[in-house]
């Protein structure tokens, strides 16, 4: 797949995504990363991309018109075109009002060809980018950032890792955090208490331990070293759903939970603080 990143500062890309999975992933030719700089599609010799807004207000707002001729050179067709030929194409505008980005859309976002994203700056993007332009607006948390450059490394990175190919044991992305059970539910039953090693069901991800078994009087839990692999099974599904209670209790309202999960909840509820 193909990423195509678009905004006025090039330079900030030339860290972030030369490293780890996502430097692998291109050297492996399992993605490309083009990276855009707007200013190149200006027409004034001071390569203006911003404006003052009609009607006032404070700050500044990108123009439309590098964003426009940008796609264009990039063969990337307004969105009613796109839609008429339901296109395997994308183009993401990142901004504070967008939709949250979670692991559910990068996996939805997996299996586009091209994923196109617009990194907005200042007080905002010219709103004919996203009335024409831009198939949804995407956020990666309730705070604003300075632009969304930050944002679109994120969204490049959690989407890599889903490539097949990409990750040297492919059940990794399967066990995480907030990977949703239909990704990661792996050989078991619909119905079935998870194992230890399969999808997370939407459920933060359970602790995990190495060597030394001891660490300056800090031991590793019993239950991991004593070979029984239900039990270790059954603890970690449990401290799953006990860390997502406590952190984030919001996740177990669309999560997968088997009656062994409900149970162990209940159990968990009714524990003293």
């Amino acid at each position: 797949m193909k990423f195509e990143i678009l905004t006025i500062f090039p330079d900030f890309f030339r860290g972030p995504l030369d490293y780890g999975i996502v430097r692998k992933a291109r050297e492996a030719g399992l993605i490309e990363i083009g990276i855009h700089d707007l200013r190149a599609f200006t027409h004034d010799r001071h390569r203006t991309v911003d404006d003052r807004p009609f009607g006032g207000g404070e700050g500044m707002v990108l123009k439309p018109e590098p964003i426009f001729e940008c796609l264009e050179s990039l063969a990337v067709s307004p969105r009613a075109e796109r839609e008429q030929i339901a296109a395997r194409e994308t183009v993401i505008l990142l901004s504070p009002q967008g939709r949250l980005f979670t692991q559910g859309v990068a996996q939805e976002l997996m299996d586009r060809k091209r994923v196109v994203l617009i990194c907005g700056r200042y007080e905002g993007v010219d709103e004919r980018v996203s009335e024409y332009l831009a198939d949804r607006e995407i956020s990666v948390g309730d705070f604003v950032l300075s632009g969304g450059e930050l944002g679109a490394a994120i969204i490049v990175d959690a989407i890599s890792r889903l490539v097949p190919g990409a990750l040297g044991n492919e059940a990794s992305s399967q066990q995480e955090s907030f990977t949703a059970s239909a990704a990661g539910q792996g050989s078991r039953a619909p119905g079935q208490p998870p194992n230890s090693t399969c999808g997370s069901g939407g459920l933060l991800d359970y602790p995990h331990y190495t060597r030394p078994a001891e660490f300056r009087g800090m031991p590793v839990p019993e239950v991991l070293v004593n070979g029984n692999h239900d039990e270790i099974r059954k603890w970690r599904r449990r401290c799953a759903l006990e860390k997502t209670l406590h952190n984030r209790p919001d996740l177990l309202r669309d999560a997968e939970l088997s009656r062994e999960d409900r149970k162990m909840l209940a159990e968990i509820e009714a524990e003293p603080e």
